[in-house]
């Protein structure tokens, strides 16, 4: 399997998190981004147990800080995924060059990145909860844009 969406991760606190989406995103063949600063040390043994030998078969790029990253996408869409937003991500169009943006596990995005992505998707929830696990929600949305982009013969 293999796509052209990629799944941004912007400054992530947790690497046992980042290291669930680089699996996820390697057996999905799905490309990250890593916005930085990271809430840890990129090269702690927790992010590599976690990631384990995938870590081999994934393409990833980090990125110094979010307007290196904005300068790196102007050609694609960013669909930011939050609980700030009001379209269900089965709602949404994906199409098959969007990146798919998860916040920071404590805080989110700031208010500057949430206006200045392109699109932004919720994952439906039951009233009174606030968040899934961030690799959780990519997992759930990735696979959402991947039924509706992936091309069968």
């Amino acid at each position: 399997m293999s796509t052209s969406l990629r799944l941004a991760l912007y400054q992530p606190d947790m690497p046992t998190n980042t290291g669930s989406m680089m699996r996820l995103g390697a057996c999905l063949g799905i490309s990250l981004d890593i916005i930085e600063p990271c809430g840890f040390i990129w090269d702690d043994k927790r992010l590599h147990r976690v990631a384990m030998d995938y870590i081999d078969h994934i393409d990833y790029t980090r990125h110094r800080d979010w307007a290196t990253f904005q300068a790196a996408s102007t050609e694609r869409r960013i669909v930011l995924l939050t609980t700030k937003a009001a379209v269900p991500y089965t709602s949404f169009s994906y199409r098959p060059d969007d990146i798919l943006m998860v916040g920071r596990e404590s805080a989110g995005v700031p208010d500057a990145v949430h206006d200045a992505v392109s699109a932004r998707v919720t994952i439906p929830m039951a009233k009174g909860l606030r968040s899934l696990n961030v690799a959780l929600a990519a997992a759930m949305v990735l696979g959402e844009a991947i039924r509706q982009t992936e091309v069968t013969s």
